[in-house]
């Protein structure tokens, strides 16, 4: 018994750098893979259309239009529709909103690998 006190005693040091960052902080918005597909491809490009998005991530219509849909409500991304002759053509780009809320995201899972390495 005196073993798993001193167990118990020894690990609590350890896990409280990983409280300090806990999930409760973690944007779920974003955290979904597909929307942090989005958001990820959005920083590294100006601008991409639905037709690219749905490429590079490999989705569906239905799907990235929900997605998308979500980071729109969110003012995470703007989406413009237009038309390149009879073609419809939707354009999204990153907000500044966004940009920072994909930043504090990555610095939040960054402190959480952070705080395993240290376990």
């Amino acid at each position: 018994m005196a073993k798993a006190g001193a167990l118990r005693q020894e690990r609590r040091p350890a896990a409280q750098p990983f409280a300090e960052v806990a999930p409760a902080k973690l944007d779920r918005l974003i955290h979904e893979r597909l929307r942090l597909g989005i958001v990820s491809a959005l920083a590294a490009n100006e601008s991409l259309t639905f037709n690219e998005l749905k490429k590079l991530l490999k989705t569906t219509d239905g799907n990235l239009s929900v997605h998308a849909r979500k980071l729109e409500d969110a003012h995470y991304v703007t989406c413009t529709k237009s038309f390149e002759g009879r073609l419809p053509r939707t354009e999204y780009r990153l907000t500044a909103v966004g940009r920072r809320a994909l930043e504090r995201y990555l610095d939040h899972m960054e402190a959480l690998i952070q705080a395993m390495k240290e376990r």
